[in-house]
């Protein structure tokens, strides 16, 4: 099976009653994508995190940013799914590649592919 290129992908997990539940699970995510944070580069996926939502009265969501495939993307919403329970639903879609440039040009960093534009060939 031939893997897709790399891309942004959100995965986002809802149902946070307020900011400060929301950043609490940063850290127990951070420790499931990276247990090890001072491993060599390159990071297998890299990651980065933001909030959505929250106004109004609206819960907020946590955002995880990931720049990998749409197979590895969906396992880790998976993994992040079990992670923080039934009680918040998580959901997988692509993210806009603009909105997340740091995780693009870590990927190529890390990986020596040098500066580009959005790790597509732009």
């Amino acid at each position: 099976m031939v893997e897709d290129e790399p891309r942004v992908y959100e995965i986002r997990v809802h149902g946070c009653p307020s900011s400060k539940e929301a950043l609490a699970l940063q850290a127990p995510i951070k420790l499931l994508l990276c247990p090890d944070p001072d491993h060599a580069p390159p990071c297998e996926v890299p990651w980065s995190f933001t909030l959505a939502g929250g106004g109004d009265g609206a819960s907020t969501a946590l955002v995880l940013g990931v720049y990998t495939s749409r197979g590895r993307a969906a396992q880790v919403a998976d993994r992040v799914r079990v992670l923080v329970g039934e009680a918040r639903s998580v959901a997988v879609s692509e993210g806009d590649a603009g909105e997340w440039e740091e995780l693009v040009e870590q990927y190529r960093f890390e990986r020596g592919l040098g500066s580009g534009r959005y790790g597509r060939g732009q």
